[in-house]
């Protein structure tokens, strides 16, 4: 831990006195590597292999790329250089990048975050699970004034042995004085140095550019004379074919000159026919075409009218649709307005079936009036007759007792019967059957009348069904 302090400060005073980009041979920045390497090592668990027992801080950085995103240009960069073949040349070349980069404090603060995850690593007393590993992570955050520019390809990583140069951080006043003198030249020195060497990969660079468009020029020569070849050849195959087409061509316009000398009439017609029928060819390919454009024509009203019809069919299917919804309710509206009508129409019979059974109250009130005044009347001719004939008025009284009973109960059985006839037997008005109350208790309009009349219950499921089945 406190090298780790010392090794970073006097990295940061050292290149601020220095004050130019520092490089792989500055010893203070060598020398932090390997404090930041015996740290990254400190506590570190071994992993058996095939070899033996191996202990690499590689695994712990790469899961940097797995918390952070940014980190996995570096990792890939890592696994890309071509000289490394080892885990640990890999974890110091992670180091050196993250240094260019300027992100060497963030990606190991998000690393110590994680324990959960250093667990797998690291045994618990370890420095990067104690808290003097975020104190390192925070120590670091100084290095981002330091710029840096690390050649790592020529650099053997690999076998490089890390080992702790404590004389450095032991010079006297004397020392240190003396050496003020020659940083001077040596910082010009190492500027020659770094110029020349970066004069160098710029020649270097451009050597590989040329040697490339060479190769390219040279493949492309060969190439371009080998197509030279072949269109030699061709050009020769194709003199040969024109000397003989011409011998050819020769020999047809001798033998025709003879032919047509003695043929020549015939080949006239022929000639004519051939261009009759060339012409009619010609009409009616125009025709075809012109056919075949106004199809192609009337094909695309025919979508376009198809396109408007099924535009059209989907509008009224939802108007129908609308119209439906309407119908309904109308259906709805009409049905709850015949059970009003019904039930109005029901109060006005009742209140006529009262007034009717008053006026029957009234007549037999009547009747009962008329009956006690000829009892009286009866009665009294009895008395006067009783006195007058004597022991035949008893009997006689007893003969009309029971004829005026008989007379009364007569006629109370047929005024009972006309009230019930009045009250419990009606008629349907559709089919004329004559029904109890209760079976003519349905109403409903008939086509005869608007009013709704009464029905049996047979004739108003007929008509129900008749009328769900005829809307209008």
């Amino acid at each position: 831990m406190n090298m780790a302090k010392l090794s970073i400060k006097g990295l940061i005073e050292s290149a601020l006195n220095l004050g130019r980009t520092l490089d792989s041979d500055y010893a203070p920045l060598q020398q932090f590597f390997v404090v930041m390497e015996h740290c990254l090592k400190h506590g570190l668990k071994s992993k058996k292999t095939f070899l033996g027992q191996n202990k690499s801080f590689w695994g712990p950085l790469e899961l940097v790329e797995k918390l952070t995103p940014e980190a996995g240009e570096i990792t890939a960069s890592v696994k890309d250089l071509p000289g490394l073949k080892t885990p640990l040349g890999r974890g110091r070349a992670w180091l050196r990048l993250a240094l260019m980069q300027k992100k060497l404090s963030d990606y190991m603060k998000t690393i110590i975050n994680r324990k959960d995850l250093l667990s797998e690593f690291y045994e618990p007393n370890a420095l990067m699970m104690e808290e003097e590993g975020a104190v390192i992570a925070g120590l670091l955050v100084g290095l981002n004034v330091i710029d840096a520019n690390l050649c790592m390809k020529g650099e053997d990583l690999d076998s490089q042995v890390g080992v702790i140069d404590f004389s450095m951080y032991l010079k006297d006043s004397t020392h240190s004085s003396k050496s003020t003198e020659g940083d001077g030249q040596i910082t010009a020195i190492l500027d020659q140095k770094n110029y020349v060497e970066e004069l160098n990969r710029h020649l270097s660079a451009s050597v590989n550019n040329l040697q490339a468009k060479v190769d390219a020029l040279e493949k492309s020569n060969t190439k371009l004379t080998e197509e030279l070849a072949v269109a030699n050849n061709r050009i020769i195959t194709l003199q040969e074919e024109m000397e003989r087409g011409k011998e050819e061509s020769s020999y047809l316009v001798e033998s025709s000159h003879k032919a047509s000398r003695a043929d020549g009439t015939a080949n006239g017609q022929v000639l004519g026919e051939t261009r009759k029928q060339l012409k009619e060819e010609t009409q009616l390919r125009l025709d075809v075409e012109k056919e075949l454009e106004v199809q192609i024509g009337m094909k695309q009203e025919m979508e376009l009218s198809m396109k408007m019809l099924e535009k059209d069919i989907c509008e009224k299917h939802d108007a129908l649709v609308e119209l439906r919804q309407q119908l309904d309710e109308m259906r709805t509206l009409n049905h709850d307005v015949c059970l009003c009508l019904s039930g109005f129409d029901i109060i006005s019979r009742l209140e006529e079936k009262t007034n009717q059974m008053g006026s029957t109250i009234k007549q037999l009130e009547s009747r009962c009036k008329k009956a006690e005044r000829e009892r009286d009347l009866a009665d009294e001719a009895n008395r006067l007759f009783k006195q007058e004939f004597g022991d035949k008025i008893e009997s006689l009284q007893e003969e009309v007792e029971q004829l005026r009973r008989q007379r009364y109960g007569d006629l109370l059985i047929v005024v009972m019967l006309h009230i019930l006839v009045n009250q419990y037997i009606l008629q349907c008005k559709n089919c004329s059957g004559v029904f109890c109350e209760n079976c003519v208790a349905n109403e409903l309009p008939l086509p005869s009348s608007i009013n709704p009349e009464h029905v049996c219950d047979v004739c108003y499921s007929q008509l129900l069904q008749q009328y769900s089945s005829s809307p209008s």
